[in-house]
């Protein structure tokens, strides 16, 4: 049996995205969608997911390039005047890592964001992070120390298989090489984690080395090449600047080949 999770990613961070999520939880093959808590359209994001109550929603765990929950005074380490995280993921892992002030704020951040996530009611369907920091070492082991706690029982191991990749994109190889080998190393080393707590995952996860080309070609030649077991597509639909990921998501043909090939569309939930 072939099982597949298509997930939207940063739902809530505009009124574009949360319509094209919605619109393609109705009218695709979308079943998922991650919030981002402290973003501007949050709310509306929630509002909507209560008139859909079969889209299972996570959370989208944001430590770079987004808002915080918790004011400036409260985490000085993590954040700028305007409790806006950096926009260098590669500098703010870095300090994570090294800096004990950071890490020590980071448990507080996860902590409120978690706290907002549980008061809209929603079972949480999944966690994952804003440019997948979840699997950064010290946030990981934040939240598999609380994962009881906050409910965690499913989460995104992001390793999309780089050889599978070639045969269904070109260009960009560069990008597409290092993310596969960086998220691979950081799967396979959080994977044994997941099971030791009891946190479920899918197999596999594609969407990483696409980088906003999850379009209708792309989805086209993955539905048939699909493995065995659970998988993960995740993506960022929007009317707006990744319309191509919307379209992709709500065409009739891909809704058909999924009938076709007699792939079952699950949540995080139904793992």
């Amino acid at each position: 049996m072939r099982r597949l999770i298509v997930n939207a990613d940063d739902f809530g961070r505009s009124a574009s995205i949360n319509e094209a999520v919605v619109l393609a939880h109705r009218d695709g093959i979308l079943t998922t969608a991650s919030l981002m808590v402290n973003e501007p359209h949050a709310a509306s994001a929630i509002a909507m997911a209560r008139g859909n109550p079969r889209l299972g929603v996570g959370l989208h765990l944001t430590l770079v390039r987004g808002k915080a929950a918790l004011d400036t005074r409260t985490i000085p380490h993590l954040v700028n005047g305007q409790s806006e995280f950096s926009t260098n993921a590669a500098v703010a892992g870095m300090r994570y890592f090294f800096s004990r002030a950071c890490r020590a704020e980071l448990r507080l951040e996860i902590a409120a964001q978690f706290e907002k996530f549980q008061a809209t009611g929603f079972a949480l369907d999944h966690v994952n992070g804003h440019l997948h920091l979840h699997l950064h070492p010290v946030v990981l082991q934040i939240l598999l120390e609380n994962a009881s706690q906050w409910k965690i029982r499913s989460m995104r191991l992001t390793a999309d298989p780089y050889f599978l990749n070639k045969r269904l994109a070109s260009g960009r190889r560069f990008y597409r090489v290092s993310h596969a080998v960086i998220f691979g190393l950081l799967a396979r080393r959080a994977a044994s984690r997941l099971r030791q707590h009891g946190i479920q995952a899918t197999s596999a996860v594609f969407g990483l080395l696409q980088n906003g080309r999850v379009d209708r070609a792309y989805v086209e030649k993955l539905l048939p090449l699909l493995p065995e077991g659970d998988s993960e597509l995740y993506s960022h639909p929007s009317l707006g600047q990744f319309k191509n990921e919307f379209d992709a998501l709500v065409y009739p043909g891909i809704r058909a080949q999924v009938r076709e090939l007699d792939i079952r569309l699950i949540r995080y939930q139904d793992l």
